[in-house]
Order: structure tokens, then C-alpha cells, then sequence
């Protein structure tokens, strides 16, 4: 038997591939072969198409150089980079690609916003690049081959097809892009950690503080996602599902969807899937809601799994792409985080400017109707502590108040003490003009990154009260968020709570001052 020279720059990784697979020789006999092709093959151009998964099985090893453009799965960091820290030449602006923020924190996190666990997080351009990119395809036949590569210290993808067959991409250093992952893990390869919340059932999930109460059961997978920020203008980012792990390896075991592409190559969906919805026209000028879209592990588009879960994917969606844009949402099932760019950020309210706005209102001397006491918007600092002279609102209606514990009207079912509904219920009369309906207090809504608009904050949410402009409140609630495994409903941006109502916001009517 020849023993042939192996085309891979990687020594070690020779060494590896040098180990031998066991076949049936003529008389019966087992025999040995190099489970690796003597002349390493181009990776064809176009690289991950639709296929069937009856397509032929590639050679044993292919190069995948010469196509690592357009959407390539890219995986992410090492330990030491820390893309949050800032770290830049003095001398020159940093280039950020963007910013993610988590849906359902109004400015932070319960707990305040520590390190990689934030309700917000820019992306800048690294001092030094750390992307990756597809190299090196093998077919493995044996699980001891498997396991040993997914040990080396080089980027891999496995695709376990059955317990006798692997496929496995090895990746190689990218000097054109950035990598930045996204999981529930809190492993130092994890730039941004992100958690589900243990909130209501009408709510959306977000990020947990240092110290926050973590889901028993989470659904957010712990290598999530990554997003490869193109290095040059204009800095294209892209999203892949999926991350890499403390091993740099990227593991599809048997029960998760994968299948052979026309070409020979691989291509899978996580278990939970992650999902990108990309406006339907400019974010900031145009809201209107796309369609939600799955993302896979080599960054192709997909229409929606029957379930969450399923393992059948959905249809091959060509004519769209895994490019974020200005209000790109992505959902791990769990969390709902929003690209924006830094065009879009700049149509956005700085915290300055939300303070300011929120002195105007204040300046205004806004009064209750009926107590004719001056009422005022609590600091940007003040969260979930309601002050005594808050403003509050019949959501059904708009009209706003001061804080008054009468006005509950009688419900059909069973009454509260004294015959009126249960003051947890919230339904009262307004005095203003009779309309029933929930009477919540009002919070200004302090997550710029949030606003479609710096416009003056005139209109609030139903049923919990997050004011904000005009803009946003009608962006926000025309879009569906995802919910459970394959459930969507409109939801604050702020909070997360459902949004009720035939509009799901109001505007608001203040009493002004009777001099």
C-alpha cells in the first residue's frame, strides 16, 4: 500500500489524518486505507446550495479555499479578544460596526449592566483580525478520527450523519473579517452573554445581570450565534447559527437537521434555530415588518420550520441573505436582540437628550384632572420604584392622571371586598370620560437604541405604560416577535409585555396647568 503526502499545512493535523479505517478486503479479511485523498480538490464556486440529501458523497478531503466569500459560516474569537473593552490606537476613531441591543431592558439590565453581560453591546472593529474561514473538508468514517479532530486547537465544523460517518470543514485564519459570538455560555470565547429571563408568559426574553436568576430550563443555546463584521468599508456584518466552542469546534450530532447540498457540501440548523427578521423598508423612515426568516450554520436563508424544532428545515429562501441591516431582529429563541447600524443610531435619542425631553415634559407642569396636583416623569435613574408624583394612565383612553386608589368598576364575575373588582386587576373608570379599561403608571422609555426617531415622547404603550415618540411607538407595534416554538405576538420594546388594544399604543392627553 502507498503512503501518500498529505496537502494540509497543519503537521499535527496530518498526523490525525493518517489514521486508519478498516474496510473488507477481497477474501474477507479486513485491510487497512488512508481515510484521505492523494490530490486535494478545488471547493466549487456558489458554495452552499439546496440539495438533496441523497447527493454524492465528496472525497475524503477537499480544499475550500479558493471559495470563502459571500456567506460563509466564520466562527469566532479566541480567548483573549474582548471586543467590548475598546481597545484602539489612541490616535484614531474606532470603527463600529454596530450595535446590539436586547429587547425587554429599558437601558440596562435588572441587575445593572456588567462586562459581557449587558443589555446593550457595540461592535467595533478589532485591533487585530481574528475571523475564520472554510479551508478544509473531510469525510470521516471513523469515530476515533472524529474525536480527534474536533481536540485540535484549528476552527471546525462536525456533522455527525451516523455513528459511523462524519463530515467535518476545517476553518483557517480570515485577515478580512471579525468574529463575534453570542450564547448563553459565559466561556471567555462568548462576547456578548445573553439569557432568557424568568418573566412572564407575556413576555420577551433578554439578558440576565451578574446575579440575576437564570432560567432553570433555558432555551437559548450556549454558543448561539456568531456575526463576521467585514474588516474594509463598507463593513458588511453577516449572521451564522451557531458558535464555537472552548475547542474552536462547532458540533451537529445525529438528531439535529443537517443535510448534503447538490455539491457535496454540508449544511445544518441548531436545535432551537435562530431567527432573523430584516425590515421591509429603511427602519428609520419606513417601519414595516418583513418576514421572519431561519438562519443556518453556513448562513443560508430559510423560510420557517413547522415548529421550532422540527427537523425537517424549511424552503431554501435564495433571493435573501444573511446581511444585517438598520433593525434586523435576531431571536434566539429566548431573547430578541435588534441590529442597528450607525447610520440608523444616529436618528436615534442620546441619554442626554431623552433627560432633556424629560425635563420638558416635566417643565410643562403637566396636573392631574381631578386633584390638581402637578405631576412629573421620575428620573432616567429611577427604575420600577414609582414616585408620588408619577403620572399615570387609563391605557383605554389616554388620559392622564395622578395616582388615586378609587374608580374600580364592578366586574360579572366574583367580586373583590366591597363589591368591586380586585385592585390587582387594574381596571378602573376613567373620571374623564368614563371609558374601563387598565390604569398604569407611566415610564419614559430610556433604551435610545430603541427609537426609530428622537421625536418629543407623546405616545405610551398598552398595557405597560413605556412612553416614548410617536414613530416608535407605531414601528414597534406592528411587529410580531416570536414567542414559544412557533407562536408571535407584538410586544413593548421596553419590557416585553404583549401589547393589547386595537393599535396596542395611545396617545397621550395631559391636563395642563389652571392658573
Amino acid at each position: 500500500m502507498g503512503w501518500e503526502m498529505l496537502s494540509i499545512r497543519d503537521d499535527s493535523l496530518a498526523t490525525v489524518l493518517l489514521s486508519l479505517t478498516t474496510s473488507t478486503g477481497s477474501r474477507g479479511h479486513p485491510r487497512t486505507e488512508l481515510a484521505i485523498n492523494s490530490e486535494p480538490q478545488l471547493w466549487p464556486v456558489g458554495m452552499v446550495l439546496e440539495g438533496s440529501s441523497e447527493a454524492l458523497c465528496p472525497p475524503p478531503s477537499l480544499e475550500l479555499r479558493p471559495s470563502c466569500n459571500k456567506s460563509q459560516p466564520s466562527p469566532p474569537l479566541g480567548s483573549s479578544s474582548q471586543p467590548h473593552d475598546g481597545v484602539f490606537p489612541e490616535d484614531k476613531e474606532p470603527v463600529k460596526y454596530g450595535e446590539l441591543v436586547v429587547l425587554g431592558h429599558n437601558g440596562s439590565l435588572a441587575n445593572g449592566d456588567k462586562g459581557r453581560r449587558r443589555s446593550r453591546l457595540a461592535l467595533y472593529k478589532r485591533p487585530k483580525a481574528n475571523g475564520v474561514k472554510p479551508d478544509v473538508i473531510h469525510n470521516v468514517s471513523t469515530p476515533l478520527v472524529s474525536k480527534a479532530l474536533s481536540n485540535k486547537s484549528q476552527h471546525s465544523i462536525s456533522y455527525t450523519l451516523s455513528r459511523s460517518h462524519s463530515v467535518i470543514v476545517e476553518y483557517t485564519h480570515d485577515t478580512n473579517t471579525d468574529m463575534f459570538q453570542i450564547g448563553r455560555s459565559t466561556e471567555s470565547m462568548i462576547d456578548f452573554v445573553v439569557t432568557d429571563t424568568a418573566g412572564s408568559s407575556g413576555q420577551v426574553g433578554g439578558a440576565v445581570g451578574e446575579g440575576g436568576g437564570q432560567s432553570v430550563q433555558s432555551t437559548i443555546s450556549r454558543y448561539a450565534c456568531r456575526i463576521m463584521c467585514e474588516r474594509s468599508a463598507p463593513y458588511t456584518a453577516r449572521i451564522y447559527a451557531a458558535g464555537f466552542d472552548s475547542s474552536k469546534n462547532i458540533f451537529l450530532g445525529e438528531r439535529a437537521a443537517k443535510w448534503r447540498t447538490s455539491d457535496g457540501l454540508m449544511d445544518g440548523l441548531t436545535t432551537n434555530g435562530v431567527l432573523v427578521m430584516h425590515p421591509a423598508g429603511e427602519f428609520v423612515s419606513e417601519p414595516a415588518p418583513g418576514v421572519w426568516r431561519e438562519i443556518s450554520v453556513c448562513g443560508n436563508v430559510f423560510a420557517l420550520r413547522e415548529t421550532r424544532s422540527a427537523q425537517q428545515r424549511g424552503k431554501l429562501v435564495e433571493n435573501e441573505s444573511n446581511t444585517l441591516q438598520d433593525g434586523s431582529l435576531i431571536d434566539l429563541c429566548g431573547a430578541t436582540l435588534l441590529w442597528r447600524t450607525p447610520p440608523g443610531l444616529r436618528h436615534t435619542p442620546t441619554l442626554k437628550q431623552l433627560e432633556c425631553l424629560r425635563q420638558e415634559l416635566n417643565a410643562a407642569r403637566p396636573q392631574c384632572p381631578v386633584g390638581f396636583n402637578t405631576l412629573a416623569f421620575p428620573s432616567l435613574a429611577q427604575r420600577e420604584i414609582v414616585d408620588k408624583k408619577q403620572p399615570w394612565v387609563y391605557v383605554n383612553c389616554g388620559h392622564v392622571h395622578g395616582y388615586h386608589n378609587w374608580g374600580y368598576r364592578k366586574e360579572k364575575g366574583p367580586p373583590g371586598p366591597g363589591g368591586t373588582a380586585p385592585a390587582g386587576t387594574g381596571e378602573r373608570e376613567c373620571p374623564m370620560c368614563r371609558r374601563v379599561g387598565p390604569y398604569v403608571p407611566l415610564w419614559l422609555g430610556c433604551e435610545g437604541g430603541l427609537y426609530l426617531d428622537a421625536g418629543p415622547p407623546t405616545h405610551a404603550f398598552c398595557p405597560c405604560g413605556h412612553v416614548c415618540s410617536e414613530k416608535t411607538v407605531a414601528g414597534w407595534s406592528q411587529i410580531p416577535l416570536p414567542h414559544g416554538t412557533h407562536a408571535f405576538h407584538a410586544a413593548c420594546p421596553f419590557c416585553g409585555t404583549w401589547l393589547t388594544g386595537e393599535q396596542g399604543h395611545i396617545k397621550l392627553i395631559f391636563q395642563g396647568p389652571v392658573d
